[in-house]
């Protein structure tokens, strides 16, 4: 399938490995990209993960997104920056897995998860057993072929309405065809939650700026995501509706949102985010 192994697999190679326990490898994040937005460095994190849990089971189950506690944001990922990635598993079966997960850059933290649940489901439904341990085998050896991954796509985005200091919605277009459903999944494509979660930062931040709470120059970025849970799988073609609450005031110039979405009326995803403001210098 085109695409795959390139449009939205983000670990180029394994570095260590210990199976179902823990695992360290990298991402070279391509000096073309605009921006390589930080929930892509949890989804490689992410990835690290699942591939450390997949081999336990000769890749007959693989995790999918579930739940994620503790999201700490640091430094943001300059495109051209090697992605340091490393993961502990503290429990696997075929029930779920258990693990926490840390991208660096240059030793300085871009993102840690800290408590995060990925449910295993059969691998047959979403890629295949073969592609998935040769594509193993080359990432645990020379590697794969850095710079393939091509792109972050934007967000077909409408907001329609905004509360200034309580709430705004937006109506997010899901693409009938992208190329990073051909990881995400082959045979099941997905809309994947790293993609919903940066789309949820997206408007947040439009609703801190319009606040009125900070001063003139503050800017803004995504701090911390408290908790974060996937309640649906989103497919191709889909609209949801995203909603941002102001929830309260969580320290100096910081600020927690509940976010929502809906797919048809119906919650797909929910959780807590906070947006931290600094003031131009």
């Amino acid at each position: 399938m085109q695409g795959h192994f390139s449009a939205f697999s983000l670990v180029d190679r394994i570095t260590e490995l210990e199976a179902g326990k823990r695992a360290k490898g990298y991402f070279e994040v391509p000096a073309h990209l605009a921006r390589f937005p930080v929930s892509f460095a949890a989804e490689a994190a992410g990835q690290l993960a699942a591939w450390a849990s997949m081999i336990q089971f000769d890749f007959s189950m693989r995790p999918v997104a579930g739940m994620a506690a503790d999201l700490r944001f640091g430094i943001p990922v300059q495109p051209g920056k090697r992605l340091d990635l490393e993961t502990t598993i503290s429990n696997l079966d075929n029930e779920a897995v258990r693990y926490s997960a840390r991208a660096s850059i240059d030793g300085e933290s871009v993102i840690e998860l800290g408590h995060s649940v990925g449910p295993m489901l059969p691998m047959e439904g979403f890629d295949s057993a073969q592609a998935m341990r040769e594509r193993f085998e080359l990432i645990c050896g020379k590697g794969a072929p850095s710079g393939r991954f091509t792109d972050v796509p934007e967000h077909d985005l409408d907001v329609i309405e905004l509360v200034p200091n309580e709430r705004l919605r937006a109506m997010l277009r899901v693409p009938q065809e992208a190329l990073f459903f051909s990881d995400h999944f082959p045979r099941r494509p997905v809309f994947p939650g790293t993609m919903l979660l940066d789309a949820q930062i997206t408007i947040a931040l439009k609703l801190a700026a319009e606040s009125r709470r900070w001063a003139p120059g503050t800017n803004f970025a995504a701090s911390f995501v408290p908790d974060m849970k996937m309640r649906a799988f989103v497919p191709p073609g889909e609209v949801l509706e995203l909603q941002i609450d102001f929830q309260s005031d969580s320290g100096e110039n910081r600020m927690m949102f509940k976010t929502t979405a809906r797919m048809r009326g119906k919650r797909a995803g929910a959780g807590l985010l906070e947006i931290a403001g600094k003031v131009s210098q």
